[in-house]
């Protein structure tokens, strides 16, 4: 487990704290639908970090080609019709570019500043020169509107219940996920990133804001610099 990183609850447990079960079982969301409309028609999308494919499923079924990302076994055993790559994020060199690189699930808000960069970077790696990154991000009260929930019209609720210090700027949050039959927690590490800092951070990778895709800014689309 990593340090910060902790999870409980049945089955598997990545090092992050996720549990394997818990993301085979949460909806994807709208993000399938912002994404597509965002990048060209059957791109070719390299997914960093995903997981059981939660993401993966829905894109592959909108007709791009997915190669995706994870450092977990359990994780990459759930995905389906994509080529799987067990590797973490900053160690990955494909020698490939692609039209589309994804980093999502807030991991740009890694608590180590140097891992942020690797990741960046992996991201800069492998994006063809005329393709995009994109990126999302924490809302901008992640951290401050505590404690909230989501409860999903299938019947689960997601609680964050705390993010606290734990100095240099980074905080230790905690999640609960409460299922009828079972509930999980993840403790984690994140660092809040405001608009300008995120920007920075992309700067330093040789990327830039191309725009925000919604309206919260969680979403994001970036490109090389030129």
């Amino acid at each position: 487990m990593r340090v910060g990183h902790q999870g409980t609850g049945p089955g598997p447990i990545t090092p992050d704290g996720c549990a394997v079960e818990v993301y085979s079982r949460l909806s994807v969301g709208d993000a399938p639908e912002i994404i597509a409309a965002a990048v060209p028609a059957g791109a070719r999308i390299l997914e960093l970090g995903c997981g059981v494919g939660r993401m993966t499923h829905a894109l592959v079924e909108r007709g791009f080609t997915v190669t995706a990302v994870d450092e977990s076994a359990e994780m990459l055993e759930r995905v389906r019709g994509a080529r799987t790559i067990r590797s973490t994020i900053e160690d990955l060199d494909l020698g490939e570019r692609f039209d589309v690189v994804m980093l999502a699930s807030f991991l740009v808000h890694t608590g180590d500043v140097q891992e942020r960069q690797a990741l960046l970077s992996t991201c800069a790696r492998h994006v063809a020169e005329d393709g995009c990154v994109l990126i999302q991000r924490e809302g901008e009260d992640y951290h401050t509107d505590l404690p909230r929930e989501h409860v999903d019209t299938s019947g689960y609720t997601v609680r964050i219940v705390s993010a606290e210090p734990v100095g240099d700027g980074v905080n230790s949050v905690r999640a609960e996920y409460e299922f009828p039959d079972a509930t999980w927690t993840q403790t984690f590490l994140a660092r809040p990133l405001t608009k300008e800092q995120f920007e920075e951070a992309l700067a330093e990778a040789g990327l830039r804001v191309d725009r925000y895709l919604t309206e919260d800014r969680v979403w994001v689309r970036a490109v090389p610099v030129a």
